[in-house]
């Protein structure tokens, strides 16, 4: 029998990229667990409708020939949060329901437990030159990274309890095809030539391509060395905002317009209207040291970020011309 991954979250970026991917792949099956059925559910997924996982026993049937279980489902950071204590909104999600999930894979005979965390679990600036390792303390600073922190946490203590073998992955910002957010903003104000602000800023920062992400996931699927262990993961080359700028230009085929005003100037003007943290991952450094997965695991980033921008690119102007 053909062993199968188990994956959460699969409607979402990370998830239908992987999905997609596992089903190109003739080593595995694949099954994902929906909280309803997509529109248009491709062919050779095995969907499974769960809208709790709590409901989800060791003798369900979305366990049978599971190997390994790739969790990508979470609560996310919410632009316009309405709940009251919004700590305990991303516990219950990202850390009760992930703690079910892993006890009930556990006990159906689930050998791996891959769990997409984040790198806001290490926190959210690093000085320029001195990126995140994966033994640095952890420093989260919105709920969101401590509820990811909490949950990698818990999940330690089932995979003592249980012989569970748990991975965690602490992915940068993720951008690809249809990436949406504060990138896919990015990528409009270039392909439009809006003039930015942002032609002097010396920062550096980390991103993941989409296929380099999924590539270590699925290494960490069978590598007998990623057992509880902990990976942070980029590309493998950290850019400058105005770097970044360029590279998108080049890739969209404009010319970038970029003014070269102090980064201590975008600051302020951030602050005196209400933009602080946008201007933080504007003129910010955040570095992740991705040398563990390179060695212990053999692993290498399987695009390069210009490749990986290109690729994005190209996704929005097909769009764009339909």
């Amino acid at each position: 029998m053909m062993p199968r991954l188990l994956v959460t979250g699969s409607s979402g970026f990370v998830g239908r990229h992987l999905v997609n991917a596992l089903v190109e792949d003739p080593r595995y099956g694949v099954c994902a667990l929906v909280r309803r059925l997509p529109d248009k559910p491709p062919g050779g997924v095995d969907f499974q409708v769960l809208p709790d996982f709590s409901d989800l026993t060791p003798q369900h049937c979305a366990f049978n020939g599971v190997e390994a279980v790739v969790h990508l489902a979470s609560r996310v950071h919410v632009m316009n949060e309405t709940a009251l204590d919004p700590l305990d909104a991303f516990r219950q999600v990202n850390v009760v329901q992930t703690v079910l999930l892993a006890r009930s894979a556990a006990a159906a005979g689930v050998k791996r437990f891959i769990f997409i965390s984040s790198v806001k679990v290490n926190g959210e600036q690093t000085p320029p030159g001195q990126p995140f390792r994966e033994t640095d303390t952890a420093s989260p600073v919105d709920p969101y990274g401590v509820s990811k922190m909490e949950a990698e946490e818990a999940l330690k203590l089932v995979a003592s309890e249980t012989g569970l073998e748990v991975v965690i992955l602490r992915p940068v910002l993720v951008y690809g095809p249809g990436v949406k957010a504060n990138f896919e903003t990015m990528i409009r104000w270039v392909r439009k030539g809006v003039p930015l602000p942002f032609g002097a800023i010396r920062n550096l920062r980390s991103f993941v391509a989409l296929d380099n992400l999924v590539s270590l996931i699925l290494t960490c699927v069978e590598h007998p060395a990623a057992a509880n262990q902990t990976f942070l993961v980029s590309d493998g080359d950290d850019v400058s905002t105005t770097d970044l700028v360029r590279r998108l230009a080049y890739a969209l085929g404009v010319e970038a317009r970029l003014i070269p005003v102090p980064a201590r100037v975008l600051s302020v003007v951030a602050g005196v209207l209400g933009r602080r943290a946008f201007a933080q991952r504007l003129c910010g450094s955040l570095q992740v040291d991705i040398s563990k997965a390179l060695t212990l695991l053999d692993w290498q980033p399987v695009i390069s970020l210009d490749k990986g921008l290109g690729v994005t690119a190209q996704y929005f102007l097909g769009e764009k011309t339909e």
